[in-house]
């Protein structure tokens, strides 16, 4: 296996137009992500948690596809197992995202007392550079190509 230079993985996580693609790709899916959160904790009553936790998985495979199809669609083999594979790493990647957007989402919440729709947008923004690093790095690999 060849080592790929830390200088070679940073510049491949600045490139404008991916960055651009991703950015677009999550406002869609904070939009996702923030509808059913409050459909699920306002409108059918379920806890904070549970709302914030199936939004998100659901606004996931959203990014996923759209990811996949645009912002990534010149990395990596196109072969079904390969899309699953991504996929799998994918869900595992934004697992750090998600525990990140979470506790600021119950901070803000619980400890600050800010509405909770705001402080999940506040945890978005924080998990979407958790999510882009590890997403373009080890989902996509994009310093391999």
């Amino acid at each position: 296996m060849v080592s790929i230079p830390f200088r070679d993985r940073l510049r491949s996580l600045v490139a404008a137009d991916r960055l651009m693609q991703f950015v677009a790709v999550g406002t869609i899916g904070a939009s996702v992500d923030m509808s059913l959160l409050v459909l699920f904790h306002s409108v059918a009553g379920l806890p904070l948690v549970v709302s914030k936790l199936a939004g998100a998985e659901i606004s996931y495979l959203v990014m996923f596809v759209i990811n996949e199809r645009w912002t990534f669609s010149s990395f990596g083999d196109s072969s079904f197992r390969a899309r699953i594979r991504r996929f799998g790493t994918s869900n595992g990647v934004r697992l750090g995202g998600l525990v990140t957007a979470t506790v600021v989402l119950l901070t803000l919440t619980e400890t600050v007392g800010l509405w909770y729709p705001l402080a999940n947008a506040v945890g978005i923004g924080v998990g979407f550079f958790v999510n882009y690093t590890f997403e373009s790095l080890l989902t996509w690999r994009v310093h391999r190509k």
